[in-house]
């Protein structure tokens, strides 16, 4: 199985690797609620930098661009061709888009087990961040469980012949 984010974050830019802040927190509870051992999941971003705009002493979070996401493609097409993943689980809108072109939208498309030119199988759903962003308690547990099942679907997907 192989995941793609949108792009590394604050943390993710510090530590040198991908989904080790607040979301990849969530992303760690989600995989291991659905199953999954994300020491066998190759895990990575759609686009390989870090965009961002200063605020005070913070760096804050910028949506690729498509420019970005373009710049960046070759190195995800050399990691997919690399890692021959059996299923792509995409993790948020940049990461779908990637994949699928400009017109994908995962809250079409979420939990459903699609085909690409990279990958015989992929499963798109929300990015863990998005969780991060929930309104209130209510909704966060709500959207949380639904990010789980979308996981579960992933993993039957995978497991299928």
């Amino acid at each position: 199985m192989l995941m793609i984010g949108e792009q590394p974050g604050d943390y993710e830019d510090v530590a040198g690797k991908p989904f080790v802040g607040p979301a990849g927190k969530i992303l760690d509870r989600a995989l291991e609620e659905a199953g999954i051992n994300r020491d066998e999941v190759y895990v990575t971003n759609a686009v390989k930098h870090f965009k961002w705009e200063p605020r005070g002493k913070r760096r804050i979070h910028q949506k690729p661009s498509s420019r970005d996401i373009a710049a960046c493609r070759p190195w995800l097409e050399a990691e997919l061709r690399l890692v021959e993943p059996k299923l792509v689980v995409c993790l948020g809108s940049t990461a779908g888009q990637t994949i699928f072109g400009p017109s994908f939208r995962v809250t079409k498309e979420r939990g459903k087990v699609l085909s690409s030119r990279f990958a015989q199988k992929v499963v798109a759903t929300v990015h863990p961040s998005s969780l991060l962003r929930q309104p209130d308690e209510e909704s966060r547990e709500r959207e949380y469980k639904n990010f789980v099942s979308d996981l579960r679907v992933a993993v039957k997907a995978a497991e299928a012949k």
